[in-house]
């Protein structure tokens, strides 16, 4: 791309990144208790999920007991193009993501999967989330060992077969690439921002309902990365 394309592109910004005013509601879906319970041993384990902007992904999992740690950042791409004009402008690689670490003794991969697909993201829409449009808002899951990667694809295919979406389920697992954290403002963006119109219209929606439809595994505090 000349620089004349780049700068244009990076313009473009304003109209596709997180500030997005909002358009539409978006629906909680009760998805379905997992059949493969996932085997994980003790220790801290680590996962990426992509699912739209990163704010409202990383504060739904930073209220989840268990949740040692979510930080948004960028999944894919090259370093070199990893920061968030780029990455809003849609001319790279990379999926706005957050890196989730959790203590499988108080909440399990296949846990988390329920959730994200219950109040995060929509599994039927490609290459968006909510108001925010591009490959860089898909949804997607990152496995980072193989039991995440069985439980992963077992549950996609539960959740297709389940008749809870209208729509088919499109998405996928993307193999595991670098994971570059996001700039420091963008961490714990919904705790340091409740009043941003952005986080009250959408993602305190999606914290709201993780407090509902999961109490067990809610926590009132916010987990900082």
């Amino acid at each position: 791309m000349n620089r004349a394309a780049l700068i244009l592109a990076v313009a473009g910004f304003a109209l596709t990144a997180c500030q997005q005013p909002a358009v539409a509601g978006e629906a909680v879906v009760a998805a379905p208790a997992p059949k493969r319970i996932a085997a994980e041993k003790p220790g801290l384990r680590t996962a990426v999920f992509a699912g739209g902007c990163f704010w409202g992904v990383e504060a739904v999992f930073s209220h989840m007991k268990g949740v040692t740690s979510a930080v948004s950042g960028y999944h894919g791409g090259t370093a070199r193009s990893a920061t968030y004009d780029l990455v809003s402008s849609g001319v790279t690689d990379h999926a706005e993501a957050v890196r989730v670490t959790y203590d499988p003794r108080v909440v399990r991969y296949d846990q988390l999967l329920q959730v994200f697909f219950s109040v995060v993201a929509d599994p039927t829409l490609k290459n968006r989330q909510g108001p925010d449009v591009g490959a860089h808002y898909r949804a997607a899951l990152v496995p980072l060992n193989d039991e995440q990667r069985t439980v992963a694809s077992a549950y996609l295919k539960q959740m297709a077969a389940s008749g809870k979406w209208k729509r088919p389920i499109v998405t996928g697992i993307e193999r595991a690439q670098a994971f570059y954290p996001a700039e420091t403002y963008h961490q714990d963006f919904a705790q340091k921002n409740p009043r941003h119109s952005y986080i009250v219209r959408w993602d305190a929606p999606k914290v709201r309902a993780l407090k509902s439809m999961y109490p067990s595994l809610y926590k009132a505090s916010f987990t900082p990365n």
